[in-house]
């Protein structure tokens, strides 16, 4: 089984272009605990290759890759010469995701608000013009209005129109999938982190899954996925079951990323 590997950070030195992929240098911070007995890991430092068709669709740039948060999943690597690996390790990388700064949604979240408040406003405005517009202009329209009042209330309850019925839309409704299901998500989007890379879940367990999915066409339960990143945070079993029945689209609940 092939050694999988995920990075999150930014890049720590300039962008290198190679042929046919880039290289840059990135760190991680060993676990702030170690087992009883063995000392604690500190920074490790890799190198990380992408091929060039896949950082262009990235869209970063030499400059915006040292402020930019990326996600980096791949496999170790020690058959690059030292010279294009400067890092302790060397990682070829398979997908590579920016992750949305916090920044970016503040400001986005601000905006929102000022246009809010500016079509409150407007709404506002043309409600008090409208009001203006139906004050009698003068003294003399206000008598002739009092003496046709009699000849025209019949007209005005003819011409009342029925109010209509509000329709409210309907909520999408996704059918035939476990409950709790919130969308829809294509199988091959989903980011597996390294730590259930490592785990195995129980066999027996795994089959009754498969064993459902045949029998209903459908998992029993969805995959939790973080909103933004698609990184699956619970339900490693189903996805290994969806995985192997060979599943299109998975269902998914989703865990909005703590700013």
């Amino acid at each position: 089984m092939p050694h999988k590997i995920t990075l999150t950070g930014s890049a720590t030195g300039p962008l290198r272009e190679y042929d046919r992929y880039v290289a840059f240098d990135m760190r991680e911070k060993g676990s702030p605990s170690a087992p009883k007995g063995l000392k604690k890991s500190t920074f490790i430092s890799y190198t990380v290759f992408v091929a060039k068709k896949a950082f262009n669709k990235t869209g970063l740039t030499k400059k915006s890759i040292m402020h930019e948060k990326i996600l980096i999943q791949g496999e170790p690597t020690l058959d690059i010469p030292i010279d294009e690996c400067p890092g302790e390790v060397g990682v070829i990388c398979f997908q590579i995701t920016v992750l949305p700064n916090k920044k970016d949604k503040e400001g986005n979240e601000s905006n929102d608000k000022k246009e809010a408040k500016q079509e409150a406003s407007a709404v506002q405005q043309e409600v008090a013009a409208t009001k203006q517009e139906e004050k009698p202009v003068t003294a003399s329209l206000s008598v002739a209005k009092e003496e046709k009042k009699a000849e025209t209330v019949q007209t005005e309850v003819k011409e009342t129109p029925v109010q209509e019925k509000k329709v409210e839309p309907q909520k999408k409704q996704i059918t035939n999938q476990p409950k709790g299901t919130q969308d829809l998500l294509s199988f091959d989007d989903i980011i597996v982190p390294e730590e259930f890379l490592k785990t195995r879940p129980n066999p027996e367990k795994t089959q009754k899954v498969i064993d459902f999915v045949k029998r209903t066409g459908r998992l029993d339960e969805p995959l939790t996925i973080e909103k933004e990143s698609k990184i699956l945070k619970d339900g490693y079993r189903r996805y290994i079951v969806a995985k192997t029945v060979k599943m299109d689209k998975v269902p998914v609940m989703y865990e909005y990323q703590k700013s």
